[in-house]
């Protein structure tokens, strides 16, 4: 459901995010639970696509099939269930092997259309929604996919899936078969009302996204263990071969039943796709540089600018590419830990976001070629940043807002600026009062906290050595007013343990950018889950203000509504300094083989490989 780092755009082809309702056909409904049948929905707005439309404009409809894509991943996995929370899973699963109900366009904000479900019946008031699956959708093993899947798959995600799984689906509160013309085929959800009886009306797309497991070939202790059974699906591929930890081989079906759907339409054009891991940022860049996998994303610009100069780049072997995004950037950031005694005053946390140097970071490490993210939905017109409280917000951040935080209300808030590669004393001067405040004061070059006389430490968690660099500088900052951290490097697999159940003080860590923000905004930011193991809720947030800013977005029923909810949940996110906000990139960077090639459009996520093809086998097809 769904920025973005390079990482995640890399991975994006795994996600799902939801849809929306043709406004043309609502006016035609009298009463709020009558029903209209369409072949896709969306958040808010219209369509793009028609109902006959035959493929995305972002996907090349002669693109050859062939070939093999050599892929490289860093880190490992332990389990090929990316739907439970036991280890980390293998790469490529979620998207290769399973199906949603409806398929995503990513040339839309929140639009989705038929795949396993060909037809969509929804309340004007979104109180229910039925799918009506494909009589074509069948398992790889030749099954067909029936109602009893999706009912069964609901329940074992509701019980046993991840957090967010067990957040959206216990809000449907009856499941229906619906049977026309003498078959079952249709399966209608119902939503529970909140509190206040409203509907959250992000829902039925929720539903529309939720992958469908095989009833028949899937026990609830199989799904809640962590292995490497291979697993069955729908899906355009299946598993050929995999060697635990090293690497996993995806063969294309070439009997997939959804292969010519128009959300299929140009794409999985590869017969192979091989992930291959690596131990660390720096072995998956030589790999690459050694010809070992085809596509190299960056979001480093140290490297982009000096390291991309080896033979295969000179010779034309490799090319570099740069594709414009039209997304949030999301909110990368190095994230406070709420739940730790020492990160619960809000002045220490504003203090050490004082001590972060951005400008002489990004000129000295990353050549000037990164932006600042001001806020959690930077680059996009969701940001608060340059725009005043209008008449909706103010009914949602209440008139103290505007007393406590006049930047934020008035939208010209800042984040601290340093006009030369070194810290301002201006900023250190306003961290050494914000940590008196608190009750610290500065001891034979240490801060001391004055009741218990302990010196102020913290541990920043990673997982990669390319953080180290950036974490070393801010440390160095953090010196000059006596503050010690120190930077812990551990495996990938306590590295998940660890950030799941919230064991660390501080970590860097990217909440991608939607354009349609929903139901994963509880998942990062709602009190609720700030004490559910496996959330994205890093920081420990706990504010009703901002479970009532998310509540607004999500009951949302037109456009300006839905924005200006969103920008005062950025506002709030803002005015509780959670985290050290970082910085984004203004496109996606890629360099790849010159024997791949890729459609001349692009999609709102840059350039997806879901869409590549190997020109080499052009001439064989």
């Amino acid at each position: 459901m769904s920025k973005l780092n390079a990482k995640q755009l890399f991975l994006l082809h795994i996600f799902a995010i939801p849809l929306l309702i043709n406004s043309s056909a609502i006016s035609m409904a009298k009463d709020p639970t009558e029903t209209i049948k369409r072949h896709g929905i969306s958040m808010h707005g219209t369509l793009k696509y028609e109902k006959n439309f035959t493929n995305f404009d972002y996907a090349s409809t002669d693109a050859p099939k062939g070939g093999t894509l050599n892929l490289g991943v860093m880190g490992t996995f332990t389990n090929m269930n990316p739907l439970n929370i036991r280890g980390g899973a293998g790469a490529g699963v979620r998207g290769y092997i399973y199906e949603s109900l409806l398929g995503r366009a990513l040339d839309e904000p929140f639009s989705l259309y038929g795949l396993i479900a060909e037809k969509i019946d929804l309340a004007e008031d979104r109180s229910t929604v039925t799918f009506y699956l494909n009589n074509k959708a069948k398992f790889s093993d030749g099954k067909q996919i029936t109602t009893q899947d999706v009912i069964f798959t609901h329940k074992l995600l509701r019980e046993n899936g991840r957090p967010n799984h067990r957040t959206y689906y216990s809000k449907v509160s009856k499941i229906q078969e619906i049977t026309q013309n003498g078959v079952k085929n249709g399966v209608k959800f119902t939503f529970k009302p909140s509190a206040d009886g409203k509907i959250d009306r992000e829902m039925p797309l929720i539903m529309g996204l939720m992958p469908i497991l095989p009833k028949h070939a899937m026990t609830k202790e199989q799904f809640k263990a962590s292995n490497l059974k291979l697993p069955l699906g729908s899906g355009p591929y299946t598993i050929s071969e995999i060697d635990p930890g090293k690497f996993i081989t995806y063969k294309r079906n070439p009997d997939h039943w959804a292969k010519d759907l128009p959300v299929n339409k140009g794409r999985y054009n590869f017969d192979q796709i091989k992930f291959t891991y690596y131990r660390d940022a720096n072995s998956l860049f030589e790999a690459f540089k050694k010809g070992l996998h085809d596509v190299q994303y960056e979001n480093d610009p140290g490297k982009w600018s000096k390291s991309y100069n080896f033979n295969a780049i000179r010779d034309g072997r490799v090319l570099k590419k740069e594709f414009a995004l039209k997304i949030p950037s999301g909110m990368s950031a190095l994230a406070f830990n709420t739940r730790r005694p020492i990160f619960k005053e809000q002045d220490i946390r504003k203090a050490l976001i004082s001590m972060f140097n951005f400008e002489g970071i990004n000129r000295q490490l990353y050549h000037g070629l990164y932006s600042r993210t001001k806020s959690y939905f930077d680059r996009s017109n969701l940001s608060s940043v340059g725009k005043k409280v209008d008449d909706i917000e103010q009914q949602i951040l209440g008139t103290k807002f505007e007393s406590e935080h006049p930047h934020l209300w008035n939208g010209d808030y800042k984040l601290p600026v340093n006009r030369s590669s070194n810290l301002s004393r201006k900023h250190i001067r306003k961290a050494m009062k914000l940590f008196k405040k608190a009750g610290y004061k500065l001891v034979d070059g240490k801060m001391i906290n004055q009741s218990t006389n302990e010196p102020f430490e913290f541990e920043i968690m990673t997982v990669t050595k390319s953080q180290e660099a950036l974490l070393l500088s801010y440390i160095e900052n953090l010196k000059l007013i006596g503050v010690k951290a120190i930077v812990r490097q551990v495996d990938t697999t306590q590295y998940q343990k660890r950030k799941s159940s919230f064991d660390f003080d501080m970590i860097q860590n990217n909440w991608s950018g939607s354009l349609s923000p929903g139901n994963e905004q509880l998942f990062r930011w709602s009190s609720k889950q700030a004490t559910t193991e496996g959330s994205y809720n890093f920081a420990g947030i706990k504010n009703p203000q901002i479970d009532k800013a998310i509540d607004a977005l999500l009951a949302a029923k037109d456009q300006n509504t839905f924005i200006s909810s969103v920008r005062s949940l950025d506002r709030l996110l803002l005015a509780g300094d959670y985290v050290i906000p970082l910085f984004h990139l203004k496109g996606q960077w890629l360099a790849h083989r010159a024997y791949l090639a890729h459609p001349e459009k692009a999609s709102f996520y840059g350039s997806l490989l879901d869409f590549w093809w190997d020109k080499r086998t052009e001439s064989k097809n």
